[in-house]
């Protein structure tokens, strides 16, 4: 994949306890096994730690320092007050990736792919109605009208969608 462009962005959605990180998980294998980087994004609260108290990093950042990185030969961590639109900080911080997978962020206006279990204490999915919803993983009868529905183990299928989603049909790519 060429990863000078801007990276395309699609969202893992569904209640808590849906298999989204599982899905996440099978997905990005999938992806990486087929040549695309895939970098990988999770919503969670402002309460959520970062950098565990005590430690030399926090204790920069808790001294005034308005970032913090922690470098080691093959990685990094940045703890960094940043307030800009979540979608800014996806391209910012994950720029240099071909595809974005993110975990949550059910209320943006990208494009979607909602988990949906028989198994899940919820009675109903949440964007069937959706005009982002570019797929429906299930195991259970319910069918999002017009969108492509797929089975929870059916990651290959799902993969092809993405990459046809963002990449065109692989014919068109000289496969």
């Amino acid at each position: 994949m060429d990863s000078k462009k801007n990276p395309k962005i699609v969202l893992i959605v569904g209640k808590s306890n849906s298999g989204k990180t599982t899905l996440m998980e099978k997905l990005i294998r999938e992806l990486n096994s087929r040549g695309i980087r895939v970098g990988s994004v999770k919503h969670t609260h402002d309460t959520f730690t970062f950098d565990k108290t005590g430690k030399d990093s926090w204790r920069h950042k808790n001294a005034g320092a308005v970032a913090s990185l922690v470098v080691t030969d093959t990685k990094i961590a940045l703890v960094k007050e940043d307030t800009r639109p979540a979608e800014e900080k996806f391209f910012s911080y994950l720029g240099d990736v071909d595809l974005i997978l993110g975990e949550g962020f059910k209320t943006f206006c990208l494009p979607k792919i909602e988990i949906f279990r028989k198994d899940s204490p919820h009675e109903a999915p949440l964007c069937l109605e959706d005009p982002n919803l570019v797929a429906f993983v299930t195991d259970t009868d319910i069918r999002p009208g017009e969108k492509p529905c797929f089975g929870i183990e059916d990651t290959q299928s799902l993969a092809d969608l993405v990459e046809q989603l963002f990449w065109g049909p692989l014919s068109d790519r000289g496969a």
